[in-house]
């Protein structure tokens, strides 16, 4: 029989949260190989080439770009149908829900943005990477929450969760705008003239999955070629999956597919592209590499500016009476969870990608360092905090 507490977000955070524990285990499995001999093999590995070709149509890539730019579509497309259902049929549905950490998230945003600007104004080429610690990975702060077990209310996860979603749209936005490299018209036509067709599809009621599939990635193609970044392909057609079956009202289409996809996001998606993209070699690193104003920027924009970004911002608004805090939530402990939303990892790496790996400058190894030892110090600050200020847990009774 089914736990009757356990309703969509408590599944969906406990997913969350082993998947941010196998986030972890996968980033440092990665840095240990990047630093052994056996970092030849997994440079090799990441550059395999990897081709597709249809008739005229070629797609040749590295596994390293089949990864950031293919299956980090999937997880986009798992983000847009848990920002459809949130906004529809979720704790976002409710307005109340949404001020406090809407509010958090701009400053989460920010606040971090303006440390690292401060730090590479000056560089026409690191000022790319404004946006890196402007990143919340909400699996791994999941991951870190589960260590503190019970101790931890239910509205304190949807807060981090609710304020995670708000950061995402902010990233979605900002790739949109931001990181697209030369467009061409044709293949972006082609990509935009698909969206009618899921549209129709959609009033029409249809429910099967494989048609909306099929469409998707030729929106995924369309913008590959387009120069508009393909990932943004998983949240358009997210968009479009219907919430009801007209012909079985039982039946969520959208929150099936989204449950489908949880296990394969957490366990096998964000995983490998964190294998892909954590690995960097500490072999020689020296005291100026480490002091580089990439590094420095992205790892105070997320220990430094993300802390001060949200808990600023929500405890001003808290104070001037626009907003209260959830029940069960203190101060204390909106700094602790303020303090988590530092670790950027997953999204910050892949923000990093765009802003310098496509467009080959070579700070890769500079924002990654950053984007690790900012996570870190994020994370143990966080925890760190909230272990002392959480109530304990009676074990007696």
């Amino acid at each position: 029989m089914q736990n009757p507490s356990d309703t969509p977000i408590t599944r969906f955070l406990r997913l969350e949260s082993a998947g941010g524990l196998i986030l972890m285990f996968t980033a440092t499995l990665a840095i240990i190989i990047a630093n052994t001999p056996l970092a030849v093999y997994y440079n090799l590995l990441l550059d395999t080439p990897v081709e597709v070709r249809i008739g005229g149509l070629e797609i040749a890539k590295p596994l390293l770009l089949w990864i950031n730019d293919g299956l980090m579509a999937i997880f986009f497309f798992l983000v847009g149908l848990e920002l459809k259902r949130e906004m529809v049929d979720g704790e976002l549905s409710d307005p109340k829900n949404i001020i406090l950490p809407g509010i958090g998230a701009v400053g989460g945003m920010v606040v971090p943005a303006a440390i690292y600007l401060a730090f590479n104004v000056n560089d026409p080429q690191a000022v790319d990477g404004w946006a890196i610690p402007a990143a919340t990975d909400i699996a791994f702060a999941l991951g870190v929450l589960a260590l503190l077990g019970s101790r931890v209310p239910l509205t304190l996860k949807v807060f981090l969760t609710s304020l995670a979603i708000f950061d995402d749209i902010g990233a979605i936005v900002i790739i949109a705008l931001f990181y697209t490299s030369k467009i061409s018209i044709t293949a972006l036509v082609f990509a935009l003239v698909c969206i009618p067709l899921l549209y129709f599809m959609n009033r029409r009621g249809v429910a099967s999955r494989s048609p909306y599939i099929l469409i998707g990635v030729l929106v995924w193609i369309g913008l590959l070629k387009s120069g508009v970044h393909a990932t943004l392909a998983g949240v358009l057609l997210a968009l479009f999956i219907p919430m009801k079956d007209k012909d079985n009202p039982d039946v969520s289409p959208l929150k099936s597919l989204e449950h489908d996809l949880h296990s394969v996001v957490a366990f096998f998606v964000l995983p490998v592209f964190a294998f892909a993209n954590a690995g960097i070699s500490l072999i020689g690193i020296t005291p100026d590499v480490m002091l580089h104003d990439v590094s420095v920027g992205v790892a105070l924009g997320l220990f430094l500016g993300k802390p001060i970004g949200i808990f600023g911002l929500c405890s001003l608004a808290v104070v001037l009476g626009w907003v209260k805090l959830p029940k069960n939530m203190d101060m204390k402990a909106l700094f602790g969870v303020s303090a988590l939303c530092g670790i950027g990892f997953t999204m910050s790496l892949f923000v990093g990608s765009l802003a310098f790996e496509e467009t080959g400058v070579n700070l890769l190894f500079d924002e990654r360092l950053g984007i690790i030892g900012g996570s870190l110090a994020s994370g143990l600050l966080g925890y760190l905090v909230l272990a002392k200020y959480l109530p304990k847990v009676d074990k007696t009774g």
